[in-house]
C-alpha cells in the first residue's frame, strides 16, 4: 500500500504563482500529506490567498503551513529541517543543485531549467506552426520553463518560415496584461530584463542577427527572434527565461535531432513534421522528459506526467505522478 511520506516542502517560483502551488499542494494534501509552502519573494499573495479559500473549504488547521521571504533564509530550513520529509521544488538550476546537495537522504522532486527545443520538418504547414511558435516562445514573456527557445528548421523552409514569423510577431500588442487585447508584457521585474537584453548584445557580437525586437523599455523586453547563433552562445546553451527565439537551419532530420540533445537540459521538445519515421526518431533519440510531436514543446496539460532528464531535474508532476513521489510503498504480509 501507499503510505503518507509526512510533511513535504514546496518551494515555488514566481511565473504561475497559482498553478505550480496547485501542482505540489493538491497532490500533497490528496495523498494525506501536511505541507509546509514556501512561494516566491516576488509573488506571494495568490499563495496566501489559496490558503485562505483551502480553510474556508473546511481544511483542517496545520495541513497546508504558508511561510513568506528570502529563499536563501528559509529555504535553507525547509530542505535540512528533519521534520519535513520530502522536498518539491520548482526554480533554477542553480538552486536546485543547491537543494539537492542539503537534502541529504530526503527524496526531492526539482522541476528545473531547459533550453527547450522544436524541430520544423521539410513539408509541413509553417501557417499552423507560426502561431503556436509565438504562443511557445512569447507567452509570460518567455519566463515559462517550457518556453520555446530554440527553432531547429529545415534549410529549404527557413527563408519562408523566418519571414512570415516576424511579420506574425510584429503584430503582438504590448502593454499591461491586464488589459484583454494585450498579448505581450514586462517581464519579473527590471533585473531580469537587463541581464536578458546582455545576453542578446552578447550573442550579436559573437556573430548573430537580430530579425525583430532586441530592444528594452524598463522591464519591457521586446519579442526578440535571432539568426545566426552558434551553440556556444548563451541564448542557445542556457535558459534565457525571456522573451528570445534563436532560429538554426538544418540539412537532415538526424542532424536536428543532435542538435535538439546538444544541451545540459531536457525537458521538454517539439517537432512538427509529416514523416512517420522522423516522429519515431524524435520520439526514440531525443532525451528529454517530453516529446510533442506536431506542437511546440510548451504544450502541456496537468494529468501529464511532467519533468525532465539531464540538468532539467528529477521526478514527475502531474496528479497521479506526483502522488506517487509523495507517498512510500509499505509491503503488508500476513502469514496466517
Amino acid at each position: 500500500m501507499r503510505v503518507p511520506k509526512g510533511i513535504i516542502g514546496a518551494i515555488t517560483p514566481f511565473n504561475f504563482p497559482l498553478n505550480l502551488v496547485a501542482h505540489k499542494v493538491a497532490p500533497a494534501i490528496a495523498a494525506g500529506n501536511s505541507v509546509v509552502l514556501k512561494p516566491a519573494t516576488a509573488t506571494p499573495i495568490t499563495s496566501i490567498k489559496l490558503g485562505e479559500i483551502m480553510l474556508q473549504a473546511g481544511l483542517p488547521k496545520g495541513v497546508l503551513n504558508i511561510v513568506t521571504g528570502k529563499g536563501s533564509e528559509l529555504g535553507d530550513w525547509i530542505v535540512t529541517d528533519d521534520r519535513i520529509a520530502m522536498i518539491t521544488f520548482t526554480g533554477s538550476l542553480e538552486v536546485g543543485r543547491r537543494i539537492k546537495a542539503m537534502a541529504g537522504l530526503k527524496p526531492v522532486t526539482l522541476e528545473l531549467g531547459s533550453n527547450s527545443a522544436l524541430i520544423i520538418d521539410e513539408g509541413i504547414n509553417i501557417n499552423q506552426a507560426i502561431p503556436r511558435c509565438i504562443m511557445g516562445g512569447f507567452a509570460n514573456s518567455g519566463q515559462v520553463c517550457i518556453s520555446l527557445q530554440r527553432i531547429y528548421i529545415h534549410k529549404n523552409i527557413v527563408k519562408d518560415f523566418s519571414e512570415k514569423f516576424v511579420s506574425e510577431v510584429k503584430k503582438l500588442k504590448i502593454g499591461n496584461p491586464l488589459d484583454n487585447d494585450v498579448e505581450f508584457g514586462p517581464m519579473i521585474d527590471e533585473k531580469e530584463a537587463i541581464r536578458a537584453k546582455e545576453w542578446i548584445d552578447e550573442a550579436v557580437k559573437q556573430g548573430a542577427k537580430t530579425l525583430i525586437g532586441g530592444e528594452r523599455n524598463g522591464s519591457v523586453l521586446q519579442a526578440t527572434i535571432l539568426t545566426d547563433v552558434t551553440s556556444d552562445m548563451k541564448v542557445i546553451k542556457e535558459e534565457v527565461f525571456a522573451p528570445i527565439v534563436s532560429i538554426v537551419p538544418f540539412d537532415d532530420f538526424e542532424e536536428a535531432v543532435s542538435l535538439v540533445n546538444n544541451s545540459i537540459y531536457g525537458l521538454n521538445a517539439g517537432v512538427y513534421t509529416n514523416s512517420m519515421k522522423n516522429a519515431i526518431t524524435a520520439v526514440k533519440e531525443i532525451k528529454a522528459g517530453g516529446v510533442i510531436i506536431n506542437d511546440v514543446p510548451t504544450f502541456r496539460v496537468d494529468q501529464m506526467p511532467y519533468g525532465g532528464v539531464k540538468s532539467s531535474g528529477i521526478g514527475r508532476e502531474g496528479l497521479k505522478y506526483a502522488i506517487e513521489e509523495m507517498t512510500d510503498i509499505k509491503m503488508i504480509v500476513f502469514n496466517t
